[in-house]
């Protein structure tokens, strides 16, 4: 009971810190997070896009040659 009343006490009883931050630390946690959800973005974009690219190149290859066998015939 009593340490969590010194507990308490500590917490409600604060002085100031005296700490500035300044206006750059706001425009380098936006351009942070901006980077790292492109990252996370492109990311994906390589992982789904050129296996997507590739079976659309391959089904397109495979449509072609199936109207040229039908053309010589």
């Amino acid at each position: 009971m009593n340490k969590t009343i010194l507990l308490v006490l500590l917490f409600l009883i604060s002085t100031p810190s005296y700490a500035y931050i300044g206006p750059g630390m706001g425009g380098g946690i936006i351009a942070a997070t901006i980077g790292f959800v492109a990252a996370i973005l492109l990311g994906l974009w390589g992982i789904l896009y050129y296996p997507l690219k590739r079976a659309l190149k391959r089904r397109k290859d495979k449509k072609m040659s199936l109207n040229e066998a039908d053309d010589e015939s």
